[in-house]
């Protein structure tokens, strides 16, 4: 096991290939900035669920387009490239997370992004997607 020195009398770390370290804590208050900081983990399994949605290429498409425009189921299906059974089952996991809103006119449905966040979030990682692309 190689050894790598540290500074600070006393302590030794295990080699960084190794990937762990033999003490427990080394900056104990940024450790305690960085606690008090975070969101509790209810919020932070609704930001998981709100990036799992925007993981599937075929909901971010529908995200965007009514981020750009309300449209219909029918319009929605034309957008995503689906058929309207499988954009109304994708509207409906979105509306049942509270993503997108509707209203009725007559027969037909409408869809909204429901929260310009999203909007802002998807733009943000649309950039930063194409910042990787450009880089390479």
């Amino acid at each position: 096991m190689a050894e790598d020195l540290d500074p600070r009398p006393g302590v030794t770390q295990r080699s960084a290939s190794e990937g762990v370290c033999e003490i427990d804590l080394i900056h104990p208050e940024a450790v305690r900035r960085v606690q008090g900081a975070l969101p509790d983990q209810r919020e932070l399994q609704r930001v998981a669920e709100t990036f799992q949605l925007l993981s599937d290429p075929t909901r971010a498409r529908i995200i965007y387009a009514l981020a750009l425009e309300e449209l219909c189921v029918c319009d929605v299906a034309a957008v995503a490239g689906l058929s309207v059974s499988a954009a109304s089952h994708q509207l409906k996991r979105l509306r049942d997370r509270g993503v997108v809103d509707y209203r009725k006119e007559g027969r037909l449905a409408y869809y909204q992004l429901s929260d310009e966040r999203l909007r802002s979030l998807l733009e943000s990682g649309v950039g930063h997607a194409l910042g990787e692309v450009l880089a390479r």
